[in-house]
């Protein structure tokens, strides 16, 4: 928590390759270092004491599709005068801040979402009165600042707040993240402020699972000796994590494994509690097709950062991916090694094959490489890009924080180069601060996938779940349409690409009532596919509430990455934006969450919407914690798929295995002896 002293008067407003990639990123020692974490902050050179954190809790609840996180903090002021406080926290791209409140001494006060100026205008003069206030922000891409004022000399201060995410299944396995790690790509901020990140008292984290299907393995990555598991029932899972005196410095992942042979589904949730408005969905399409594995040759184009925001851990992540991958290509490869920074370098000067002599040689050049400079991420791109061969498929192995700064930075130049070539990129984004907004734009032009890489993940498993969707077939030209009950305000678009295990995240609204049919056309191996079924939109349904912020949430990511394409201005984007957060009360850059008072909500005029919402979203969870979870099974009456979906490891999603081994990602990580999970299972079955 960033603090001020009022004495002072300071204000601061693929194939096998893919494989070991992999395994070089997230099983590297260099990534488990520690990084610049989550904190309060001081002023580098303040005669202030740092805020102390007292306490860190955390609640979690993953039910049929999303997941809630509640996090409480008390901090302690040591110093004898009142201080301003800050702290700041990055939370995932699509997590949803709803609430926030304040207790200062006997005072709770809570949050309404304005527009950001006002909001902070708000703020400053409730906190110039010496009246107690509170601001929550967004700064950069998902980083979140809360402010809160007056902090009492030698007094406390408890933060909690409340944030909802969509949370999508990977090839049969879930992943939760809790991200306190930060990127440290801001060199300018790391300059200027001071960080404890250090819990004095007790650090606990909850986790409460309430799957509809039955569930195989659930596990948290390196706690394995600071957590229990108690199996409550089918799907139902509580694991507990418990630490003394420890630093908010690394993530915390949950993962949970579906049991294998479930069928290829759509799962449907829905909310509708007022006959007279428009009802809101969120529709998953688990795919049950059978993709097969490709065997053939193909090119391989590592892309690798070396700016200064790479240095340390980063690094040297790089090189122990890049010597792991090259030590596994097979004879019909070809390989190329491309490094940027302020501008691009071609390693290898072009595509090798893969003999021994060539890999040891880059694999010599790679182990000096040294980051440092700025971000010129389109030179690197375009330079992997070209001389490629017409007649070999070409992966782009790309691995960065996605911050650019020197050369082209404009969103839709990176568009138009992905587009301008057969190629599908692959993005790794390293951190929790990296621009996850321009990466998906260039993976997705190019048909490929990004995933977000922390020190937490399971090693081996993330692995095996990227490994089969380069490995396998895809579908191509992907639509799906959901037609009747005019359904309207869709979004985000289908991928044109559908890799093995993926599924496809569909929210949006209705108005009127009635059964819709839902299809999923697209191509496999140049035969045209069409999987059709009919969901339920109901008249109503009050179970599930949050809906209504996930999608306004994911229509503002949609108008986002539009004004970025240069599809919508900015003068047409940003009043939408605005008013979806005010209507939805959800934070953005451009909306933020002033705490008060119930006297200066009236004074200053503010609507208590926030208020009815989460009295609303509460009673529904109430609802939802005294029932079983009922099936978000839509298409049981006409499945829309006859095979089942893809397991972990399994190949072919008929369960054939499909070529590539019926291996799971939890259990190699067992027999690496990395991942503890006999030790889980034991703990599971004392609890019961």
């Amino acid at each position: 928590m960033r603090h001020t002293s009022r004495r002072h008067g300071f204000s601061n407003s693929l194939p096998i390759p893919t494989l070991a990639l992999l395994l070089g990123l997230l099983l590297s020692p260099a990534l488990s270092a520690p990084a610049r974490a989550a904190g309060t902050l001081t002023p580098q050179g303040s005669s202030d004491q740092p805020l102390r954190i007292l306490d860190h809790h955390v609640q979690v609840v993953i039910n049929n599709g999303f997941s809630q996180t509640e996090v409480v903090q008390t901090f302690h002021n040591p110093n004898p005068y009142d201080v301003e406080g800050l702290y700041t926290l990055p939370l995932p791209e699509s997590a949803s801040l709803s609430e926030v409140t304040l207790t200062l001494g006997e005072t709770e006060i809570h949050g309404e979402v304005v527009e950001a100026q006002r909001a902070r205008e708000v703020y400053e003069e409730e906190r110039d009165r010496g009246r107690q206030a509170g601001l929550a922000s967004q700064d950069g891409h998902r980083a979140f600042e809360f402010r809160v004022a007056p902090i009492p000399a030698d007094g406390q201060a408890k933060v909690r707040f409340v944030y909802y995410q969509p949370l999508e299944i990977d090839t049969g396995v879930g992943r939760y993240l809790y991200p306190l790690e930060e990127g440290g790509t801001d060199a300018a901020a790391e300059a200027f402020w001071l960080r404890n990140d250090r819990v004095e008292g007790l650090l606990t984290i909850d986790v409460e699972l309430r799957s509809a299907y039955p569930v195989a393995d659930v596990r948290a990555p390196g706690l394995e000796d600071a957590s229990e598991i108690a199996l409550l029932g089918d799907g139902h899972y509580r694991l507990h994590v418990e630490r003394v005196d420890t630093k908010l410095d690394r993530d915390f992942v949950f993962y949970y494994r579906l049991e294998d042979g479930l069928p290829g589904r759509v799962d449907l949730l829905t909310h509708r509690d007022d006959p007279a408005g428009p009802g809101t969905f969120m529709l998953v399409v688990t795919p049950g097709i059978d993709l097969g594995p490709l065997s053939h040759g193909a090119d391989y184009a590592f892309v690798l950062d070396l700016s200064g925001s790479m240095q340390g851990t980063k690094i040297a992540t790089l090189a122990e991916g890049v010597k792991r991958t090259l030590g596994q290509l097979r004879p019909e490869d070809r390989f190329r090694v491309v490094t940027f920074d302020d501008r691009a370098r071609d390693l290898t000067r072009g595509f090798l094959p893969a003999t021994p002599e060539n890999v040891e040689k880059t694999l010599e050049r790679v182990s000096r490489l040294q980051a440092g400079g700025s971000t010129n991420l389109y030179e690197g791109l375009d330079l992997a890009l070209s001389g490629l061969d017409d007649d070999r498929a070409t992966s782009v192995l790309l691995i960065t924080d996605a911050e650019t700064n020197t050369g082209v930075v404009d969103p839709k130049e990176f568009h138009q180069l992905l587009q301008s070539v057969d190629v599908r990129v692959f993005g790794f984004l390293m951190g929790n601060g990296g621009n996850g907004s321009l990466m998906r734009i260039v993976c997705d032009a190019s048909g490929g996938f990004s995933t977000q890489v922390s020190s937490r993940d399971d090693l081996l498993g993330k692995i095996l779940l990227a490994k089969e969707k380069v490995t396998h077939e895809a579908l191509h030209d992907v639509e799906l349409k959901l037609d009747g009950a005019d359904v309207f305000a869709l979004t985000p678009e289908a991928p044109e690409k559908l890799y093995r295990g993926q599924q496809l995240v569909l929210f949006g609204r209705y108005d009127r009532p009635s059964a819709a049919q839902l299809e999923l056309k697209a191509k496999l191996t140049g035969q045209d596919r069409t999987y059709t079924t009919f969901v339920e939109l109901p008249e109503h349904d009050d179970r599930y509430p949050e809906l209504e912020r996930l999608w306004a949430l994911a229509q503002i990511g949609d108008l986002d990455r539009r004004q970025d394409l240069g599809l919508l201005p900015a003068a047409e984007v940003e009043p939408a934006i605005v008013d979806l957060g005010v209507e939805y009360q959800l934070v953005t850059e451009l909306t933020s969450m002033v705490v008060l008072t119930e006297e200066a909500f009236v004074e200053h005029g503010i609507e208590r919407r926030n208020r009815d919402r989460i009295a609303h979203e509460h009673a529904a969870q109430a609802q939802r914690r005294a029932a079983t979870p009922p099936s978000p099974r839509a298409d049981s009456r006409q499945p829309m798929f006859d095979r089942p979906a893809a397991r972990p490891g399994g190949g072919g999603s008929d369960g054939s295995g499909g070529g590539s081994g019926a291996v799971d990602p939890l259990s190699l990580l067992a027999m690496a002896g990395l991942a503890g999970l006999g030790l889980t299972r034991r703990r599971t079955r004392r609890r019961r």
